[in-house]
């Protein structure tokens, strides 16, 4: 398998995670999304949607957007359940990672990193009250379970993790917020954890590249 990613993206890095619990071996092919290196023709034939991540199967076929991927690699694993009831409950956190969680605490942390908005501006407020609407919700959801989904560690964990771990560099306190902290510490002492994420490069700041970002 292939993974073609960028390594400041926690999109991406769900992926790298997953692989690297499931055991998988898998060759990285770093994508500069920031370089124009989604907005070659050859990439729209990997994905027309010109984002990263997508993994290319064994068989040389292509799978985008980070939560089908872990679909993907986790169906027939413990990290996806096959009880209906569990297995629509990790669909439900996959669809509330990219509607609620990516858009506020991760929308935030991407544009305060590379620049692209002020901790006051008023998009920066909205999210980071967004981010703490979300936590709570978190919180509620963590305060009779140690996991997502049923009594164990699934890819709706992996999946809300890749951006609330890095909720601080949003400028977003986790402090009263004890089950999400609580739960944090317990995904990163399951097997096989990493954490890579690397920082923006500079090319990331308004008109310092070229993307599908602006």
């Amino acid at each position: 398998m292939r993974l073609y990613d960028y390594a400041g993206s926690c999109n991406c890095y769900k992926v790298r995670l997953l692989l690297a619990q499931l055991g998988l071996a898998y060759e990285r092919v770093p994508i500069d999304i920031f370089a124009g290196e989604t907005l070659t023709d050859e990439y729209a034939l990997i994905n027309p949607a010109r984002t990263t991540p997508v993994l290319e199967t064994d068989d040389g076929r292509f799978v985008q957007e980070s939560n089908a991927i872990l679909v993907y690699l986790a169906r027939g694993t413990p990290f996806l359940p096959e009880d209906r009831f569990e297995l629509a409950q990790v669909i439900r956190w996959l669809i509330y990672e990219q509607t609620d969680v990516i858009p506020t605490m991760g929308g935030l942390r991407f544009r305060l990193l590379a620049g692209r908005i002020d901790p006051d501006d008023p998009d920066a407020l909205r999210r980071r009250d967004g981010s703490y609407a979300v936590l709570r919700f978190l919180d509620d959801h963590l305060a009779t379970r140690e996991y997502f989904v049923g009594d164990r560690y699934t890819i709706a964990d992996v999946a809300v993790y890749g951006y609330t771990h890095r909720a601080h560099e949003a400028g977003i306190e986790l402090a009263p917020y004890a089950n999400v902290r609580a739960w944090l510490e317990r995904v990163e002492r399951q097997p096989g954890y990493l954490e890579d994420v690397a920082p923006y490069g500079a090319n990331a700041a308004p008109g310092a590249g070229r993307s599908i970002y602006g």
